[in-house]
């Protein structure tokens, strides 16, 4: 059976990422996009749907592990009776190959080390043809391969020879204090030839001075800043270094419900958490990212601005059609597993405003508008008008029926609030009378129906008397302030209605609001955003308390979930959330501007 979602670290070539448990087995591992059918899915279901361990024999959990700095090289200790070993594993960055290397480092003494291997392509429905190989290595001597093919895909595994065993490949090999044994896979096109072998120390100190150059432009001084700092490395990782697309998390259909059937896949580009994480990662200043993102945005929403999605794939494709995967049984038993995601076809309102917002960030920061960037914009809210009279699934890309949510038609009134920024303070043409009307209009509008006068609060969607969660992002847009009665009206009801053993529900599913069965653990994201919202209102101790319980949450490679189980203590859904990552970066923010 898999390992709780916890156990897992991460490791990526901002390309794909596999998660490596803390017992030493790749469980899971998409190649060569984060969106591509799984070559290890043990994840989801158990070692028969493809794994790949290495660790001491008879040994069970490693003895700890970290990442080498600010990277993703996971460096796992392991210390038996007769010594102990490193086990180096990474995905090297540059040069535009597939490969995950895994070096064991003796120690201290000799240890009996194993390996296990069994390649399951296509999500598991695809058991492959094997064959040995032996190729002539650089230092002329003869070194063995492992070639393992099937349809489209094909990958070679190069080091200590392995042996069939009952659909699994084995070897047990000695590492000696001082030793090093270099284990390398790399995935390549079935009809080519295998790549040649990888300079593994090339490709080690090639990735650590990638990640150092990136992370050279961080700034450690902050509230967290170890926390922050590699949330902004989780956002960079989860971003496709040739397409600029950002996947929502790496994996696909991790529960939010033990046991139950809402399982989604994330490994595509949601337009809203694609565009938060960008004003994340601008505000750190990586404004690189931002001029790149705008080239994706432009790409993938080319052509008529009705046809915008809310969601795309890593390189702008437009058909993700949700599809269920009968050869995999799910995480611990929840079924279905899903690939593709049927909530691209939604009507989001919130998108428009989330997008202009980003956008808006940019101009700050001094990316310049070119010839295509502010007619994209222009034509976006044009198209938002002509659909302002439309109801929208909402942010959290219901089910059910489509509604009115109050925080969508905010986010509408911030997307005008931007065209007229633009025009007004950077000298952009546009109608900005027309904008203008607009936007009072859904401040009247908003505050006429999506405000409860009885209750004090602002409400999930018009006629409903429901609360929610990502009404705390009024305040954050600059639709009212954060000490406004309105909005600390809002906060009070969130805490009454809303908060789960002291962190924040999304809403309560049992209004059928959703049109899902089950239930669901606290969102971590929402959280993070009450903790925003106690910071700027002026509940500092507020603000760090709950800040520091939810940094806690982390793993103990610092990475977060998208919910949180708080009675068994463990991370739930799809894992490495990017929108959990960036909401405790800009929760981290506020409390540093509210301690100043």
């Amino acid at each position: 059976m898999s390992l709780a979602i916890e156990d897992y670290a991460l490791i990526g070539d901002c390309h794909s990422a596999a998660l490596v448990g803390s017992d030493g087995s790749i469980d899971w591992l998409c190649l060569p996009r984060f969106d591509s059918a799984s070559t290890f899915a043990a994840l989801l279901g158990d070692e028969e749907h493809g794994h790949w361990r290495l660790a001491p024999v008879g040994a069970g959990r490693c003895t700890d592990r970290r990442y080498d700095g600010d990277t993703f090289t996971l460096v796992t200790r392991w210390v038996t009776d007769d010594g102990e070993i490193d086990v180096v594993d990474l995905m090297p960055m540059g040069g535009r190959r597939a490969d995950v290397i895994r070096r064991v480092r003796g120690v201290r003494g000799t240890v009996r080390v194993e390996q296990v291997l069994r390649i399951r392509f296509d999500y598991a429905d695809a058991i492959p043809w094997i064959r040995q190989s032996v190729e002539e290595g650089g230092d002329g001597e003869r070194e063995h391969a492992l070639i393992a093919v099937a349809g489209p895909d094909s990958v070679v595994v190069r080091g200590p020879r392995l042996i069939a065993d009952d659909y699994a490949h084995r070897a047990e090999f000695d590492v000696a204090e001082g030793e090093t044994v270099d284990i390398v896979m790399t995935w390549y096109p079935s009809h080519r030839t295998p790549p040649p072998m990888p300079d593994v120390d090339e490709r080690l100190d090639a990735t650590a001075t990638w990640w150092s150059d990136w992370t050279s432009r961080l700034d450690d001084d902050g509230p967290y800043a170890a926390a922050v700092r590699r949330s902004l490395l989780v956002l960079r990782a989860l971003t496709h270094e040739d397409t600029a697309g950002i996947v929502a998390a790496a994996t696909t259909s991790l529960p939010e419900q033990f046991g139950g059937g809402r399982n989604w896949d994330y490994r595509y580009v949601w337009l809203r958490d694609a565009a938060l994480t960008l004003q994340a990662l601008m505000l750190h200043g990586f404004g690189t990212e931002a001029e790149e993102w705008r080239g994706w945005l432009l790409r993938a929403i080319a052509g008529d601005p009705a046809d915008l999605q809310i969601m795309y794939g890593l390189a702008g494709e437009r058909r993700l059609p949700e599809w269920e995967v009968a050869s995999l049984p799910g995480y611990q038993g929840a079924a279905p597993v899903r690939v593709g995601n049927g909530a691209y076809t939604q009507f989001q309102g919130d998108v428009f405003g989330e997008v202009m917002l980003a956008l808006q960030q940019a101009r700050r920061i001094g990316v310049a508008e070119n010839e295509v960037s502010w007619p994209l914009q222009l034509a976006l809210l044009n198209n938002l008008e002509s659909n302002l009279e439309r109801d929208d699934h909402g942010l959290w890309e219901i089910r059910g029926v489509p509604r009115r949510f109050t925080q969508s038609r905010a986010m509408i009134w911030a997307a005008f609030d931007c065209g007229i920024r633009a025009v007004r303070e950077h000298g952009l043409p546009g109608p900005v009378e027309r904008w203008v009307e607009l936007r009072d209009a859904l401040r009247v509008e908003i505050e006429s129906q999506g405000f409860d006068e009885a209750r004090g609060t602002y409400v999930q969607y018009y006629g409903g008397t429901e609360v929610d969660a990502s009404l705390l992002t009024l305040a954050q847009i600059g639709y009212c302030a954060p000490d406004d009665p309105r909005m600390l009206g809002t906060v009070a009801a969130l805490e009454t209605d809303l908060l789960h053993d002291g962190l924040l529900l999304r809403y309560r599913t049992t209004s059928g609001v959703d049109g899902l069965e089950g239930d669901e653990h606290p969102f971590l994201a929402c959280s993070f955003w009450l903790v925003q919202q106690y910071a700027m209102s002026g509940r500092l101790a507020d603000a760090e308390a709950l800040m520091d319980r939810l940094v806690g949450f982390a793993n103990d490679v610092g990475l977060l979930s998208e919910e949180y189980d708080t009675r068994a203590e463990r991370h739930a859904g799809n894992t490495p959330q990017a929108f959990s990552h960036l909401t405790l970066v800009r929760a981290a923010d506020a409390i540093a501007r509210a301690r100043e």
